[in-house]
C-alpha cells in the first residue's frame, strides 16, 4: 500500500488490504469482508459487441481512474503510459492518436476545443481536441487522481491534499485557489469537480461538499455529506469519491460512511437525506435512484419519497463500479472485471460477462448514441448493445 501525504490509501484494493492487514477487527460501519465468489447466473440479456479497441497499458498496475471522454461524437480515452487517442464513438474507427512523453495520472477533462490530462510528475497539460498536440502546461502542487473538467473558460482541477485550482483554458493563466481541508487518512481516490458557468463544486476527502463562486473561487456554501465519528481514523473515514449527480436545480450526493442526499445547488441547503456508504455517486432512471454500496450491495430507491424497493446482495464486497442504467437493466462491474446486468424492476441479476482480467474501476458510460462504453483495467476500450437472449 502506498502512502503519499496525508496517507492517502489506494481505494479499489481498500478492503483486501484492511483484511490482509489485519484490520478486519475494527469496528467500522462496514466491516471488512472477502468478497464472495462470482454468481452463478441465467443469462437472459447478452452483450453484442459494436467496436472494441486498446488503449495503451490501461492502468497499467496503478490504481487510477482515466475514464474516457464522449464528446461531440468523439470517445478520447487515455492510459498510464502516456497513450490518446480519438475514436470515431459510432464505429471505433481510429480518428487520431498520440504517444505522450508523459505517464497520466488523471483525465480525460475535455471542452468545445481542449482535452486536460493530469501527469504523474502533477502538470496540467491542455491538448487539442484536433489532433492532440500540446497546447499548454502548468505545474500544480501535488498529484491528482480526478479528471480536470472545464466550462470552457475555466478548467479546474483538484490534488489529493484538497486544493482546488482553477485555470485559463486559453492560456493557462492559473485565475484563483481555494485550499481545502483533508484528514490525516482518506482513500486513494477523488470525485471530479463539476464546473457551470457561475458555480464550481467540489468533494471533498472530510465528507464536505462545497461550492464555489466560477470566477474568484470564493465559498458559498458548504454541505456536509459525513461526518466523522469514533476513535480511529478508519472510523473516521468519511470520503466523498463519486463527482455529484446535478438534477435541474439540485446536486445528488453520496459519501463513505455517510449519507445520500439531494441539495439545492443555489443555497446548500439540504431538500432530503438518508443515511448510505457508498465510494460512487448515484445513478437515476425512471424515476428511482440507484446506488453501489460500499459494501457491494446494489440497492434501488423510489425517487418520490425515497423508500427502498429492493437490494441486491449477491455480489458483497466485489469492489462494484457505480452503476449504468441502460434501458430496463442496470449493468455493473467489478474488481474482477465481471460485468453484471440487473434486473431495475427487483434487482435479479439476468445476465453476465467476463470482460478484463485486471478488473474493472471507471464507471460505465452510456454513449450520446446510447450504446455502453466499458474501459478496462488492461486498456481494452469496447462499446456494447444490450439485447434479448432468444
Amino acid at each position: 500500500m502506498r502512502l503519499s501525504g496525508n496517507w492517502l490509501v489506494r481505494a479499489g484494493v481498500f478492503f483486501l488490504l484492511a483484511t490482509a492487514l489485519g484490520i478486519s477487527g475494527c469496528s467500522t460501519p462496514d466491516t471488512f469482508e472477502q468478497p464472495v465468489s462470482v454468481p452463478e447466473v441465467d443469462n437472459t440479456v447478452e452483450f453484442k459487441k459494436v467496436w472494441s479497441r486498446s488503449v495503451g497499458d490501461g492502468h497499467d498496475g496503478d490504481l487510477l481512474y482515466l475514464s474516457p471522454l464522449d464528446v461531440g461524437g468523439t470517445v478520447y480515452a487515455a492510459s498510464a503510459d502516456g497513450e490518446l487517442l480519438a475514436v470515431d464513438a459510432e464505429t471505433g474507427k481510429l480518428q487520431w492518436e498520440r504517444d505522450l512523453s508523459d505517464r497520466i495520472f488523471a483525465g480525460v477533462g475535455g471542452d468545445q476545443a481542449q482535452l486536460y490530462l493530469v501527469t504523474r510528475e502533477a502538470d496540467l497539460v491542455a491538448l487539442s481536441r484536433e489532433d492532440g498536440r500540446e497546447l499548454w502546461r502548468k505545474e500544480l502542487p501535488t498529484e491528482a487522481l480526478a479528471a480536470p473538467q472545464s466550462n470552457g473558460v475555466l478548467v479546474v482541477t483538484q490534488t489529493t491534499d484538497g486544493r482546488v485550482l482553477a485555470f485559463d483554458t486559453a492560456t493557462g493563466e492559473k485565475r484563483w485557489q481555494y485550499d481545502g481541508a483533508v484528514p490525516a487518512l482518506s482513500l486513494r481516490t477523488a470525485a471530479a469537480p463539476l464546473v457551470g458557468g457561475d458555480v464550481v463544486l467540489a468533494s471533498f476527502s472530510n465528507g464536505k461538499l462545497i461550492a464555489l463562486s466560477a470566477d474568484v473561487g470564493q465559498p458559498l456554501w458548504q454541505y456536509e455529506v459525513g461526518q466523522p465519528q469514533g476513535r480511529t481514523e478508519l472510523e473516521r473515514l468519511v470520503d466523498i469519491s463519486g463527482q455529484p449527480l446535478v438534477l435541474d436545480s439540485a446536486v445528488m450526493v453520496s459519501g463513505y460512511q455517510g449519507k445520500l442526499a439531494l441539495v439545492d445547488i443555489r443555497t446548500g441547503q439540504e431538500i432530503w437525506s438518508r443515511k448510505a456508504s457508498s465510494l460512487h455517486a448515484p445513478m437515476v432512471g425512471g424515476g428511482n435512484i440507484y446506488l453501489s454500496s460500499a459494501n457491494g450491495n446494489v440497492i434501488a430507491y423510489r425517487g418520490s419519497d425515497r423508500r427502498e424497493l429492493w437490494v441486491q446482495d449477491a455480489l458483497s464486497w466485489r469492489q462494484l463500479t457505480q452503476p449504468a442504467v441502460y434501458e430496463n437493466y442496470l449493468i455493473i462491474g467489478d474488481y474482477e472485471g465481471y460485468l453484471h446486468v440487473l434486473s431495475r424492476d427487483d434487482g435479479s441479476l439476468v445476465g453476465q460477462k467476463h470482460y478484463d482480467s485486471d478488473g474493472l474501476r471507471v464507471p460505465l458510460q452510456r454513449l450520446a448514441n446510447g450504446n455502453l462504453m466499458v474501459y478496462g483495467n488492461s486498456g481494452k476500450l469496447s462499446v456494447f448493445k444490450l439485447r434479448e437472449r432468444n
